[in-house]
């Protein structure tokens, strides 16, 4: 994966917050996300662990490693 992504190649929809359980992001985000500059895309993924902490969601990344 590029480091402009913060995808880990596991892609569940929380039904709950619309947030990505792998990454955090939205669907529009992951459906354009290719389209957006660099900027914007390293803007979002600054944000992206505190939505998914204040989601209340665990990132899979330490879901797996706690496994």
């Amino acid at each position: 994966m590029s480091k402009d992504t913060p995808c880990i190649a596991v892609c569940i929809i929380d039904p709950r917050t619309s947030l990505c359980l792998g990454c955090g992001r939205t669907l529009p985000e992951i459906a354009r996300w290719h389209r957006i500059e660099s900027a914007e895309r390293l803007a979002i993924m600054a944000q992206l662990p505190a939505r998914i902490t204040d989601a209340g969601l665990a990132p899979l990344s330490a879901t797996a490693a706690k496994n």
